[in-house]
């Protein structure tokens, strides 16, 4: 699988609350906080349910992944989404182990598989 999900009974908007909190435990920072349903709606293209898309990052990683391959700045800033789905919060973000071997480069791999680790954990705190 491409991507971690979980599932929350919690609201997402309760969901991005301690995410928030969560994340900053695990030295990421919100960067951004999307509505896409809001937005979608507002274009005439309303969806079932919140959509809500964070963008997150932890200076230190991305700095390292940069120095070693700019290209590394295609998956950044990471994303974390949170939408509603058979009556339940999903909580979920692309793998950043799978994105980075994109980059043929062994030596990111511990940078992503740290940063993943990290991710997960402020996840399962949101469940």
């Amino acid at each position: 699988m491409f991507d971690y999900t979980v599932q929350s009974d919690r609201t997402v908007d309760d969901v991005i609350d301690r995410l928030g909190e969560t994340l900053k435990e695990e030295s990421f920072g919100v960067l951004w906080d999307f509505d896409l349903s809001e937005t979608l709606e507002k274009k005439g293209q309303a969806i079932d349910g919140k959509y809500r898309i964070l963008e997150v990052c932890n200076p230190k990683a991305a700095k390292e992944v940069l120095s070693q391959h700019l290209e590394g700045g295609y998956f950044l800033p990471c994303k974390i989404a949170v939408f509603e789905k058979d009556n339940h919060t999903h909580i979920g973000m692309p793998k950043p182990t799978t994105l980075i071997r994109l980059i043929d480069d062994e030596s990111l791999q511990a940078i992503a598989a740290d940063v993943e680790s990290r991710l997960q954990r402020a996840i399962d705190h949101c469940k």
